[in-house]
Order: structure tokens, then C-alpha cells, then sequence
């Protein structure tokens, strides 16, 4: 086994790649199945993955440090902005990397995303075919990239299907079960209350199912709920919940592959890949 310092030294190579992530879990297993498949990817590569965790914030503090200390041959990173000053800083320093997720800032990069306007047009059509017709989104953090697809999806589809619909305000899938039940409760006891709801995680959808019940109405009667991905947490607590995948496991393993890629030289175009949802 080459020791890596005498690698280091010899060829300027640490032949690690470091992924940026949040530790804290949503309940869909991203964290544990990004590692995992990352892991699936590097088997067998002279590569080995480190795992640098950041604080919301400031996520920029692991950014300079792999870049100060020459830590990490290439990064990894989610939760990405439109205009995300980590895009910026790795390209400036020209530290190859890639993205879960699509900035908007006229960077060419690497990226595998999720289709989440395509998935939030899936779920408003499976509400449909079910005879759903007031819908109400639960929908990711604001200010990410993923979050302006969400609501772009939601805007598109509903004028698609001939639906009606809301985004419910103030929560979001980063907010505390306590508040995300609260805000359903609240929906449940309204007026105008909806008969389908689309989640963009399945903690979310888990305490808004919750809030839901709380407020005197039962899943797959009263209203229809989709969520992704579907954990096996999210099954044994809504067996009524309609499913849509997004495999955080064969994203981790795209993510390294293609990082994998780049540091071989392969060209930024051919690594930017969306992803579509598949009903489970």
C-alpha cells in the first residue's frame, strides 16, 4: 500500500476526494446512502473518500481549508444555490469538483441533479388520475436551486393539469417536525383545506401526515399525499403514501464516477446529468 504522504510529495496527488456535506438527516437516508455509494464508486481506485462536514453557516469554512491545505484532489458538494459562492471559489481555484445539484451562474461545471420540476409535474398528475383537485406544497428551504425547480414544477404543472394549488408558507423540509405539524394541523382546519399534498422528503411528509391526522383527516380518503424518496421509515409509517424514487445511493456513486472522470480529463460538458423520477 503506497504511503500517502511519500505520494503526496512524489506527485502532488493526495488521492483523496472530499465530500462537503451537512451530517444533520432528513430521515431519507441521504447522508449515509451519499457515502455509501460513493464508497461503491471508489472500490477498487487508488482513491479514498473523506467526509468534511460544515455547519449552515458558514459553508464556505471547509471550502478554503481543502483548498489551503491541498487536502483533497477533488470535492463533492449539495445543497447548491444559483449563485453559490462555492461554485465560484473551486472554479476560480481550479480545483476540480462536482455538484449535486445545478447552480445558475454562468459556470460551466459538473453536476448530477434530481428533475425536481419534473417530479413535482409527476406528483400533480398522480393527484389528478386519483380525482385530487386543491393541492397544497410542502416544498424545500428557499434559496436553493433545487427549491426554484420545486416551485417553477409546481407553477408549470398546475397550469398543465387545470389543478389548483398553494405553496404552504413558513415551513419548509429543513423545519422542526413540531412546526411542519403545526402548519399541516393548521391547513387540515381551514377552510379551503386540500385534498392532495406533495412533499419534497419524507421526514416532511412523515410530520405533515401527522399534523394532517391531528386536524381530522385520514391519508388515501380524505386526501392523497406523494413524497420522495420513499424510505423504509416513510412505508411503515404511510402506507397509503404514493411514492416517487430518487436513489441518493446511485447518486453518490454517479458523483464519484464522474469526478473520477474530470480528474482524468474528461471534458466538463459530458459530466452534467439530470436525472428523471420514477414512480415506486
Amino acid at each position: 500500500i503506497p504511503n500517502r504522504a511519500g505520494v503526496r510529495l512524489r506527485t502532488g496527488k493526495t488521492n483523496i476526494l472530499s465530500l462537503v456535506l451537512n451530517p444533520e438527516d432528513d430521515g431519507s437516508g441521504f447522508f449515509t446512502n451519499m457515502i455509501f455509494g460513493i464508497s461503491d464508486a471508489l472500490a477498487g481506485t487508488r482513491y479514498h473518500l473523506v467526509v468534511t462536514p460544515y455547519s449552515l453557516e458558514d459553508p464556505m469554512e471547509p471550502i478554503r481549508f481543502i483548498a489551503e491545505t491541498n487536502s483533497a484532489d477533488g470535492v463533492i458538494i449539495s445543497r447548491v444555490s444559483p449563485d453559490d459562492p462555492r461554485v465560484r471559489y473551486l472554479s476560480d481555484a481550479k480545483i476540480p469538483f462536482i455538484t449535486h445539484g445545478r447552480s445558475n451562474m454562468g459556470i460551466n461545471h459538473c453536476f448530477y441533479d434530481f428533475d425536481n420540476h419534473a417530479y413535482i409535474g409527476q406528483a400533480l398528475r398522480l393527484l389528478k388520475a386519483r380525482g385530487r383537485r386543491n393541492i397544497a406544497l410542502f416544498g424545500p428551504p428557499p434559496g436553493l436551486s433545487y427549491a426554484e425547480h420545486t416551485l417553477a414544477g409546481f407553477e408549470d404543472g398546475l397550469r398543465d393539469t387545470g389543478l389548483k394549488g398553494r405553496v404552504v408558507a413558513n415551513v419548509h423540509s429543513d423545519s422542526s417536525a413540531g412546526h411542519l405539524q403545526m402548519a399541516a394541523q393548521e391547513l387540515a382546519n381551514s377552510m379551503h383545506r386540500p385534498d392532495g399534498i406533495i412533499c419534497s422528503s419524507a421526514r416532511e411528509a412523515i410530520a405533515v401526515a401527522s399534523g394532517l391526522r391531528a386536524g381530522g383527516m385520514e391519508m388515501g380518503k380524505d386526501y392523497d399525499l406523494v413524497a420522495k424518496p420513499v424510505s423504509e421509515l416513510a412505508k411503515l409509517a404511510l402506507p397509503h403514501l404514493i411514492g416517487v424514487e430518487e436513489d441518493h445511493r446511485a447518486a453518490g456513486r454517479e458523483l464519484a464516477r464522474m469526478l473520477l472522470a474530470r480528474l482524468d480529463g474528461a471534458d466538463i460538458a459530458s459530466l452534467q446529468v439530470v436525472t428523471a423520477p420514477a414512480q415506486v
